[in-house]
């Protein structure tokens, strides 16, 4: 969708069981201007995309219910989906780490985001477009 200034928006899926979480990311990327939507597991994000609906950054936690976050980014990424995703987790071992860049991700953050983490993020998206 193309802003009044013809700049195109970012869209932005948010996939977090915690509810806690998922309001602080969701708000977070809404007072950057970017429009987004929330999943509360795996699954969900991967119907949402069967369904038609594509994104430009998807920021998906790592341990969930239902589908986590590593087999929700390999599904994706099995589909032909090529939005940013963007893994977050609160586990900081390097092997658990890399196990979930190795589903797909194109970048890791530790848990919670921040405006600077966002920032630096939209850089790849910008730089990658």
């Amino acid at each position: 969708m193309a802003t009044s200034s013809g700049r195109t928006k970012i869209t932005a899926l948010v996939v977090d069981d915690d509810r806690i979480i998922k309001t602080i990311h969701s708000k977070l990327l809404s007072k950057l201007g970017i429009e987004n939507q929330v999943a509360a597991n795996g699954e969900e994000a991967v119907d949402l995309h069967c369904s038609g609906k594509k994104f430009d950054l998807i920021v998906m936690d790592r341990d969930m219910p239902i589908m986590n976050g590593i087999e929700a980014t390999r599904e994706l990424r099995a589909l032909g989906i090529r939005s940013i995703i963007v893994g977050v987790s609160t586990r900081s071992l390097e092997q658990e780490i890399q196990e979930f860049m190795d589903a797909g991700l194109d970048d890791y953050q530790e848990k919670p985001l921040t405006s600077s983490k966002v920032i630096s993020i939209l850089h790849k998206i910008n730089h990658n477009s």
